[in-house]
């Protein structure tokens, strides 16, 4: 195998390869990125077998063929090069020589045939602008539980309707739903499926640096899921197990709600939590009419208290939660306004954007603390 390709086009398909390639693993090959010249592109292909990505440059071809790099020593080498074409060869002995002007180095690479197979995308099921999925993803990826033994909660559930797209994630103390009225071209029945949290972050790769109205042709099949984007592939496998009832989660009836400044509830809540206990992060909100107050205090550290105005009418209601919960939250949206509702002091509370983020309803529930 011979090719020359673009510095910059290479570094920048091996950079998405990264977060997939085993970094501590008993199985050597699965360090190394598969490297394959076919016509006028060169196709990078890495995998943990849970988590598969194939994406291409082009390159001009002089020797079709194939060979294995390791995936983290190529990348790191490639970078320092200069803006310039490089030309890269597999020699018998399966090392692999890079020449770029005067630079000339051969890193040691194994066999194409000990590389695992990835399983070929089925038909496509639906059709969506990666932007819509990435979205959803950054509203709910911080609620998956990181506990491994409650695996059927380490991903979300992702559902799919003709007219809706869903995702929800949960670790038992809260819960992020995310809903798109998106209809879904090429979809006949409903899906869904499991999906990891390391796939949905290597998703937010995808769409990071793409345009969001692209087309994402997604499938899946018994084990797999598949993400297509132009020439890149990203394979994961499901997760399994029965994701929770979801729905039974969702408040039925919240009659108070509260209307507060994003940035300015942020602001306070970072505030407050420098004196809230490291593990638990417990402060306290009181609702008071005109008024929400939040405040924390340790024995052996300090108290703090923050006032924000609002319009709130209600009875005085005070209500216990983990801080880094809340601020998860009013991370993840852009929204200036946010909306918090509850029933009563020892019911869940929720939060959501106070408008509606173009045709997405976010709803994100958070379970109360006793301290």
């Amino acid at each position: 195998m011979e090719f020359t390709v673009n510095k910059s086009d290479l570094v920048r398909e091996l950079n998405l390869s990264q977060g997939v390639v085993e970094k501590k693993t008993t199985i050597p090959i699965l360090s190394n990125v598969l490297v394959e010249a076919v016509d006028d592109r060169v196709i990078l292909t890495a995998t943990d077998l849970e988590l598969g990505i194939r994406c291409s440059c082009p390159a001009r071809v002089a020797r079709k063929g194939a060979g294995t790099v390791p995936a983290r020593k190529l990348l790191d080498y490639v970078r320092l090069l200069p803006d310039s074409d490089l030309t890269i060869k597999v020699l018998d002995n399966h090392w692999v020589s890079i020449v770029c002007g005067r630079s000339r180095t051969r890193i040691a690479g194994m066999s194409r045939e000990s590389f695992p197979e990835l399983p070929e995308m089925p038909e496509v099921t639906a059709e969506f602008p990666i932007g819509t999925l990435s979205a959803m993803i950054a509203r709910t990826i911080f609620s998956i539980s990181a506990e491994e033994s409650r695996f059927t909660l380490n991903g979300a559930l992702l559902l799919l309707k003709p007219e809706t797209l869903t995702m929800v994630a949960t670790d038992g103390h809260r819960l992020a739903m995310v809903e798109q009225h998106e209809p879904l071209s090429g979809l006949g029945t409903a899906f869904r499926a499991l999906l990891p949290r390391k796939a949905m972050g290597e998703v937010m790769k995808f769409a990071s640096n793409t345009d969001p109205e692209a087309v994402l042709r997604f499938a899946g099949d018994e084990n797999h899921l598949f993400f297509q984007l132009g020439d890149r592939l990203l394979i994961s496998r499901k997760l399994t197990g029965n994701f929770p009832d979801y729905e039974r989660v969702l408040p039925k009836e919240q009659p108070n709600s509260v209307t507060m400044p994003r940035e300015e509830l942020r602001a306070a809540l970072e505030r407050v939590m420098q004196f809230a206990d490291e593990r638990s992060h417990a402060i306290r909100v009181r609702f008071a009419p005109g008024e929400a107050r939040i405040f924390s205090s340790l024995s052996d550290t300090g108290e703090s208290e923050e006032s924000i105005n609002v319009e709130y009418g209600g009875a005085e209601v005070e209500i216990s939660f983990n801080a880094q919960y809340l601020l998860d939250f009013l991370r993840a949206v852009s929204e200036e306004q946010v909306i918090f509702r509850f029933k009563e002091a020892n019911s869940a509370g929720e939060m959501g954007p106070a408008a509606n983020d173009g045709g997405m309803l976010y709803r994100y529930v958070v379970m109360p603390m006793r301290i």
